[in-house]
């Protein structure tokens, strides 16, 4: 059976009739192990990289470096996982996403192994960077652009699954990583990780499968996409929020510490926001397939910024576990719907690519987050004007994306200019 239609969601002039091989491709118990291998991937990949906040302290201390120094060696890894998604999304387009994932579970595994024997915190910024900056690379913006490719009916479902698995990876990643710091070491654990990501992305590379729909060449310009003014608003409205986003992630756990909470229950703080986001996640992808997906993009945006007026505040641990759920929430949703706005306004046909390019600009948001709220912190000797500032940039985030409801389906014909 062969069959001729549009892809329902490419809205706009992304539109294309394409030739499918089924129907019943789409949508399939087949589409929905694709949705599985992500999610395992992502969690993977992610609990390894937001985890090292739990690593923070040790590694300080042994290298004798400051706040400033040691966040670098996240916002280096973040940075170039961001760059190099339009590269892994145009080789996955090109090549499919089998090899893609697995020369990431490579890169990965062989970074953080060469992380646990550095004797300078510099190294890191080369091993830890390079390593799990490409391995995640490799896995997200495949994966993701994957999935939106096998699905029709469910797409937004789909997508807010499967990088529900960043979220879960969270909730497990920086609990455990404190656990085996405690009883190994940092440097240990890094070596556990570093077995563990490797088998884990291996296996999601031997069962994902390219995407029933793949047109060489794609009539979507990606030049005249990233040019119109609804990516523009989307991809500054990102580097704003980014800057800002990565910030718990890494001073969380040491800001509970220093207000007297225990060192697992400080990392357990990455693990709330990790749990609330996987809600937001699944549940804001769901609730795009009735409602909006466009609005819900926004809303998460607010809910982001206005929990760092909770953080702003927080005196006590159950009011950083407060911030951690509503901001868990936000952030997750934010990571659900930014495929599914791309697919909404779009469409899927160079999905993987324009996923990439406008990841980068979570690299240039972390480059400057942590390091600046490091240093910040360390000329004042307090948290709280580095988190006021954090609350007004979150704020300015939200304030950019008031504009992209005019780019919905009907002015996306005009304003994305398409082949």
């Amino acid at each position: 059976m062969r069959a001729v239609i549009a892809d329902p969601g490419a809205s706009g002039a992304a539109e294309s009739r394409e030739t499918l091989p089924s129907l019943e491709l789409f949508d399939s118990a087949r589409a929905w192990r694709m949705v599985a291998a992500a999610f395992v991937a992502m969690c993977a990949v992610y609990g390894v990289a937001y985890s090292f906040g739990a690593f923070f302290k040790p590694m300080a201390a042994e290298f004798g470096a400051d706040r400033s120094a040691t966040s670098a060696v996240f916002s280096i890894t973040v940075l170039i996982w961001c760059c190099l998604g339009p590269i892994t999304g145009h080789l996955s387009d090109r090549f499919g996403p089998r090899i893609v994932v697995a020369t990431g579970a490579l890169f990965m595994g062989l970074g953080l192994a060469l992380t646990s024997v550095i004797d300078r915190l510099w190294l890191g910024y080369l091993s830890y960077g390079l390593g799990v900056g490409v391995g995640v690379a490799c896995a997200y913006v495949p994966m993701v652009a994957v999935v939106g490719g096998w699905f029709l009916r469910r797409r937004n479902t789909a997508l807010g699954i499967a990088v529900a698995g960043i979220g879960f990876g969270t909730v497990c990643g920086a609990p455990i990583a404190a656990a085996l710091i405690a009883h190994l070491g940092w440097r240990a654990t890094y070596v556990a990780f570093a077995i563990a990501t490797t088998a884990i992305l291996l296996g999601c590379a031997w069962i994902v499968e390219r995407p029933p729909v793949h047109v060489t060449p794609s009539r979507v310009r990606l030049a005249d996409v990233v040019r119109s003014p609804a990516f523009a608003f989307l991809y500054t409205s990102s580097v704003t929020v980014s800057t800002v986003i990565f910030v718990p992630l890494v001073y969380l756990p040491s800001f509970a510490r220093d207000h007297g909470a225990s060192e697992f229950a400080s990392a357990a703080l990455v693990g709330v926001i990790g749990g609330a986001s996987v809600a937001g996640r699944m549940g804001l992808g769901s609730l795009a397939d009735r409602v909006g997906v466009v609005r819900l993009y926004q809303a998460s945006f607010l809910v982001l910024a206005l929990s760092y007026g909770l953080w702003l505040i927080a005196a006590s641990y159950p009011m950083m576990v407060a911030f951690a759920l509503v901001m868990g929430a936000g952030y997750g949703g934010y990571v659900a719907l930014s495929p599914a706005v791309i697919a909404h306004l779009f469409g899927t046909q160079r999905m993987g690519s324009l996923l990439g390019v406008l990841y980068t600009s979570g690299g240039i948001g972390a480059m400057a987050g942590p390091p600046l709220v490091g240093l910040i912190i360390d000329r004042t000797g307090s948290y709280r004007v580095a988190i006021a500032a954090a609350f007004v940039v979150a704020l300015a985030s939200f304030a950019l994306l008031i504009p992209l409801t005019r780019f919905e389906p009907a002015a996306t014909r005009s304003s994305a200019a398409i082949d």
